[in-house]
């Protein structure tokens, strides 16, 4: 019996912290709202700069927004800003961490509208339903979608920052809303 070779999408490279988010990660449903609460952080931290950038952060993240706790985020102030942009920890750019706060402060709010982040998110999925798409190439791979168009927009109607419709799709894409694994991964 031959076992079989492990194959991975291409983008996650060898960096072991890279692969590691691919495998255990990356196209994996969640529906945990603290979950999909610190995507929204590192993904809003992200804009402009690679993932990698942001996974070498993550613990970092963890520890200067309260273990990814939104009611505790959303209760940040002036002081706290002053304290983050004094974090190595973290990506130190003003916009970005009053984005943090304020999204954490919407995010209440449809937790409240829809009884979970969760559920808001799902809503704009056909059936409520995640997306399993059949690609046999990263370069079929779609920086944002209608889909992600629409909630995005309806984000920044309700006053996200930092969450434009790439972004929109690489959250998705981490919370396995979407799977974009190629049809040959391993990990799919």
């Amino acid at each position: 019996m031959t076992e079989q070779p492990i194959v991975r999408c291409s983008w996650c490279g060898t960096d072991p912290l890279y692969v590691k988010y691919h495998d255990e990660e990356w196209g994996k449903e969640v529906h945990d709202d603290k979950v999909l609460f610190e995507f929204l952080i590192l993904e809003s931290a992200q804009a402009g700069l690679s993932w990698i950038t942001i996974l070498k952060r993550r613990d970092g993240y963890r520890k200067a927004f309260a273990d990814f706790d939104v009611h505790k985020v959303s209760q940040f102030t002036k002081e706290d800003v002053e304290r983050l942009m004094q974090d190595s920890g973290i990506i130190r750019n003003r916009l970005k961490i009053e984005a943090a706060i304020s999204n954490a402060k919407h995010f209440i709010e449809i937790q409240k509208e829809f009884g979970s982040f969760d559920k808001y998110m799902y809503s704009f999925l056909p059936e409520g339903k995640p997306i399993k798409n059949s690609l046999t190439s990263i370069k079929d791979i779609l920086p944002k979608t209608e889909i992600s168009d629409a909630i995005s927009k309806d984000m920044k109607k309700r006053g996200f920052k930092f969450f434009g419709t790439t972004i929109c799709y690489a959250h998705m894409q981490a919370t396995g809303m979407v799977n974009d694994h190629i049809i040959d991964c391993s990990f799919r």
